[in-house]
């Protein structure tokens, strides 16, 4: 399991639009279609990183917490599968049914929208105002693998309320931390990475 820390996009950077499929139900899924009304979490992940396996719980069940608020999720999976063969979009479907997601969980097969995200781990979070401008990127919380911190969720759930409540966004956003997004050999990004 490599370590990997996210990128962190400028605060106020445009969602780039995207239109990928969703794996639970087949259809195509563009951004306008699926932004919430205050707000959307972009969430990039995968089926096998322990990482995002040890929060995935309470991320869905905050997805429905924020989605109450006006916040809707949605999921995106940008690994090769070639080499990575657990994250393949049947297995993306069988995740999604067999946790729950009441969101998309869409696949990013070209590897394009994690790219045009600067996406470097999974988990990535992004959360996103109602003009699609960022307003937080960073951590679920502190909680990782073989530590002894809840799965609590409490950076995402703050920077969400301070959305939806007009109130100043968190101020020191730490990167989220996970496995690297598995490159295409050739997709592998050179300029954004520390």
């Amino acid at each position: 399991m490599s370590r990997t820390y996210s990128y962190m996009l400028p605060l106020g950077t445009k969602a780039p639009d995207f239109k990928l499929t969703n794996t639970v139900d087949g259809k195509m899924v563009s951004l306008d279609k699926i932004q919430g009304p205050k707000g959307t979490l972009i969430v990039f992940m995968c089926n096998h990183c322990p990482y995002v396996l040890h929060l995935l719980d309470k991320m869905v069940e905050i997805s429905f917490e924020i989605k109450n608020l006006g916040v809707n999720t949605v999921a995106i999976s940008s690994n090769d599968i070639n080499n990575y063969p657990e994250d393949c979009p049947e297995l993306m479907k069988k995740l999604a049914l067999d946790r729950g997601f009441g969101f998309p969980y869409l696949y990013d097969e070209n590897q394009s929208v994690a790219l045009s995200y600067e996406a470097a781990c999974t988990p990535d979070f992004y959360l996103f105002n109602s003009e699609l401008n960022l307003v937080y990127r960073g951590k679920f919380d502190d909680a990782r693998p073989r530590n002894d911190e809840p799965v609590n969720g409490k950076d995402i759930l703050t920077a969400t309320k301070n959305l939806v409540m007009g109130f100043p966004q968190i101020e020191n956003q730490i990167p989220s931390i996970g496995c690297n997004i598995k490159w295409k050999k050739g997709n592998e990004p050179l300029g954004f990475f520390n």
